[in-house]
C-alpha cells in the first residue's frame, strides 16, 4: 500500500490546492528522474510524489481518501474486521458463534448464515470481506512542448514504456507542472493496469515570454518607423501579422495584439503584447551630423523626475 499522500508531500491535511501544488512542483524538481540518472530510488520516490499529488488534487478522491473509502492507491479500503487473526474482527454479541476475521471456528458458521439468507450461489457471502485486487502501479512521465506549441495547442506525440505511440491533446491554460492522466497507461496489476501520469513542461522561447495567459515580446524598430510610423510585421505564436506602429513612438511603448496569447481554461485567449524598442543605426555619420545640428537636442526628456 502506497503511503500516506500528505506525508508524502510534506503538507498537512487541511492544505490548499496551493501548497499542495507548491510542495509538489519543489518535491518534482528535486527528484525527477533527469536530474537523477544514478539513483534509481529518486525515480521511485518521482512516481510516488506524483501519485500523491494526483490523488490529493483530485477533489473527489481527496474526499473519498480522507473519509477512508479508499486507499493511498485509490483502491476500495479493507472493511471492518476484514483480515483479523486467530480471535477474529469482531464478534456482536456471545451468543453468536460467528467471527468476521474468518481465522476462528465461528468464521464457517458465519459464512454457513449469510448462505442460508442469501444463497450458495455468490450473491453477498461470496463477496463479503474480499478486497478488491490493487491495479499495477502508475507510470510517470515527463513531456517537454515547445513555447509555440503549447500557446496554440497543437497536439503533441509520445511514445509510452509498452512503445505505443498516441497522439496528446494539451489542455487549455497547459503550463509548466500541469498534469495529465491517461486511463489504463501504466503498469499493469491484478485489477489492471493503473494510469500514465504526464507532468508538462513548457521550453523557453528564444524571444517569446509568458505573462499569465499573455505573450510578451520587445520589437526592434527603426528610427524611420519610429518618428514617421510605419505598418511592420510582427512573429505570432500562430503566424506573422502586420502591426501600425503610430508615429512618434519611442522605445517601451507597448501595443497589443487581442487574442495572441495562451489560451484560456473559460476558452478566450490572452493577447500578445508588444513592447517597441527602437534600434539606432551603429556609425551613422549623417545621423550624428543631424542630432548635433538639432534643435531638440538640449531638451531634457527627464525633467519631470526632477534630475
Amino acid at each position: 500500500m502506497a503511503a500516506d499522500p500528505y506525508s508524502t508531500l510534506g503538507v498537512a491535511r487541511g492544505a490548499d490546492e496551493a501548497a499542495i501544488k507548491k510542495a509538489y512542483r519543489k518535491l518534482a524538481k528535486e527528484l525527477h528522474p533527469d536530474r537523477n540518472k544514478d539513483n534509481p530510488k529518486a525515480s521511485e520516490k518521482f512516481s510516488q510524489v506524483t501519485a500523491a499529488y494526483d490523488l490529493l488534487t483530485d477533489k473527489d478522491k481527496r474526499a473519498r481518501f480522507d473519509r477512508g473509502e479508499i486507499d493511498a492507491d485509490g483502491n476500495p479500503a479493507m472493511p471492518f474486521g476484514y483480515g483479523g487473526g486467530q480471535q477474529g474482527g469482531f464478534r456482536p454479541g456471545q451468543g453468536a458463534n460467528f467471527d468476521f476475521g474468518g481465522g476462528g471456528q465461528g468464521g464457517g458458521d458465519f459464512e454457513d448464515l449469510l448462505g442460508g439468507l442469501f444463497g450458495r450461489g455468490g450473491g453477498f457471502a461470496s463477496g463479503f470481506g474480499r478486497r478488491q485486487q490493487p491495479k499495477g502501479a502508475n507510470a510517470a512521465y515527463r513531456l517537454t512542448v515547445p513555447f509555440v506549441d503549447a500557446a496554440t495547442l497543437a497536439p503533441q506525440r509520445i511514445t509510452l514504456a509498452d512503445g505505443k505511440t498516441i497522439d496528446l491533446k494539451l489542455p487549455a491554460g497547459v503550463e509548466t507542472g500541469t498534469q495529465m492522466r491517461l486511463t489504463g497507461k501504466g503498469q499493469p496489476g491484478p485489477g489492471g493496469a493503473g494510469d500514465a501520469i504526464i507532468t508538462i513542461e513548457v521550453q523557453p522561447h528564444r524571444f517569446f515570454t509568458r505573462d499569465g495567459d499573455d505573450i510578451r515580446i520587445d520589437l526592434p524598430i527603426s528610427l524611420s518607423e519610429a518618428v514617421l510610423g510605419a505598418s511592420v510585421r510582427v512573429p505570432t505564436a500562430d503566424k506573422a501579422v502586420m502591426l501600425t506602429i503610430p508615429k512618434g513612438s519611442s522605445s517601451g511603448k507597448v501595443l497589443r495584439l487581442k487574442g495572441k496569447g495562451f489560451h484560456k481554461k473559460g476558452g478566450a485567449r490572452g493577447d500578445q503584447l508588444v513592447t517597441l524598442m527602437v534600434d539606432l543605426p551603429v556609425d551613422d555619420d549623417a545621423l550624428v551630423e543631424f542630432v548635433q545640428g538639432w534643435k531638440d537636442k538640449d531638451r531634457n526628456p527627464r525633467g519631470n523626475m526632477g534630475v
